[in-house]
C-alpha cells in the first residue's frame, strides 16, 4: 500500500482529531468520576444528617413522653409541699391536729433544724437539693396498733414527706395504767429545693 503526500496530510489530520477525541473523552471521564465522588460524599453527609435528625426526633419524642409522666409526679410533690421551702409550721399544725384527734394517748416531738441530706447510695437529684429536718417522737400508747394508726394519719392527713427511721417500744411502770406502752421514734421530714431558686 502506497501513501501519497496528500494521503499523509489527511492521515495526520485524522490522527490529530483521534488523539484530541481521546484526550477529550479521557477528560470527560475524569470529570464525571470526580462529580460522582463529590455526589457520593454529599449523599453520605445528607444520610448522616438524616440519621442525626431522626435520633434527635426520637429523643425529643421520648422526652415529651417523660415530661407528661414526670409532670404528674412533680405536681404531686408540689401539692404535698415537698418541693420548695421547709414547711415546719405546717408540720407543727398537722401534728397538733393529730394530737386533738386522739389516735394515741399523747405524744411529744422535737423537729431539728433543716440540714442538707445525701442518701446512701447517692442519687442524682439534678438541679434539686434534698434536705431533711430530723424529728424525734415520744408517744404514749395503749397498744402497738395505735402507733401504726398515728403514722398512717401522718401520711394521709399531713402535707410533706416524712420517712420513719425506726421506733423502740417499751413498757412503762405498772403504776401508770393509762399508758402502759411508750414508743421512742426517729425520722425526718424531707424537702427538695431548686438549686437555682433564690
Amino acid at each position: 500500500m502506497n501513501f501519497s503526500a496528500t494521503d499523509l496530510q489527511n492521515l495526520k489530520l485524522s490522527l490529530g482529531t483521534f488523539v484530541l477525541s481521546l484526550a477529550l473523552g479521557g477528560g470527560l471521564i475524569y470529570l464525571s468520576n470526580q462529580s460522582l465522588a463529590h455526589s457520593l460524599k454529599e449523599r453520605e453527609a445528607a444520610q448522616k444528617q438524616l440519621t442525626e435528625a431522626r435520633t434527635q426526633l426520637d429523643a425529643a419524642q421520648n422526652d415529651q413522653g417523660n415530661m407528661s409522666v414526670y409532670a404528674l409526679k412533680y405536681n404531686a410533690l408540689l401539692t404535698q409541699k415537698v418541693i420548695g421551702t421547709e414547711q415546719r409550721l405546717d408540720w407543727m399544725e398537722g401534728l397538733e391536729k393529730l394530737r386533738q384527734q386522739g389516735s394515741v394517748l399523747d405524744f411529744k416531738y422535737t423537729i431539728a433544724p433543716q440540714q442538707s441530706y445525701s442518701p446512701n447510695p447517692p442519687v442524682d437529684a439534678g438541679n434539686y437539693q434534698l434536705s431533711r429536718s430530723s424529728m424525734t417522737l415520744q408517744i404514749d400508747l395503749l397498744h402497738e396498733e395505735q402507733l401504726l394508726h398515728l403514722f398512717a394519719d401522718m401520711h394521709n392527713q399531713m402535707n410533706g414527706w416524712f420517712m420513719l427511721d425506726g421506733c423502740s417500744i417499751s413498757r412503762t411502770s405498772t403504776t401508770n395504767e393509762m399508758a402502759p406502752l411508750k414508743a421512742d421514734c426517729t425520722g425526718g421530714w424531707f424537702t427538695m429545693k431548686s438549686k437555682s431558686a433564690p
